[in-house]
């Protein structure tokens, strides 16, 4: 299996490096472009650096590099998930504006029928954002709000960002055991 992850200049990018650790673990095949805001935040919001960020994918792609693999429909991948998506990227991506690697990744995922798992980090959400995020969803875009459930009882933020990394891991169809279910 071969994803690719996005992590994009919203706040969040926790959810984004919490998704490459498992995806490390689980042995899956993984291609990262971070944006510049998301590189920043990655220093602001964490204690992590880009190096330990990079350390855990196979394949890291500068977010201006359209001739990358992964710009291209010929290039075979499992989907693709931006982890934060910041609204920018999501109306560039609903829009069909490919002005960087991520929206043209994204973009690839759309024509070619695969898994395009968007994790939305923004409130409150204007129409503007509802209506991005519809249009997308008609499109076979999943749409994923960073709202982690309470279900578990998390009782320290990284089991919040464990609920929503193991809902994205869901619906990558990968077999885990980062977060309890409903019911467990």
């Amino acid at each position: 299996m071969t994803i690719t992850v996005a992590i994009t200049g919203a706040s969040g990018v926790q959810y984004g490096v919490r998704l490459l650790e498992v995806l490390n673990q689980l042995g899956v095949d993984t291609q990262l472009v971070v944006t510049k805001s998301g590189q920043e935040l990655i220093g602001i919001e964490t204690q992590y650096s880009l190096n330990y960020v990079t350390s855990l994918v196979n394949r890291t792609y500068d977010e201006m590099d359209l001739a990358a693999p992964i710009a291209s429909g010929s290039h075979i991948s499992n989907g693709m998930v931006v982890i934060p998506c910041s609204v920018k990227t999501l109306g560039s991506i609903a829009h069909g504006i490919s002005s960087n690697l991520v929206t043209r990744a994204a973009d690839v995922c759309l024509k070619e029928h695969r898994k395009l798992i968007l994790v939305v980090r923004e409130t409150p959400l204007s129409g503007i954002h509802l209506s991005n995020m519809l249009k997308l969803s008609q499109f076979g875009a999943v749409i994923v709000p960073a709202s982690p459930g309470f279900y578990t009882r998390p009782t320290t933020i990284e089991e919040l960002i464990e609920v929503l990394v193991a809902r994205v891991l869901d619906l990558l169809q990968l077999d885990h055991t980062v977060s309890r279910r409903w019911g467990d």
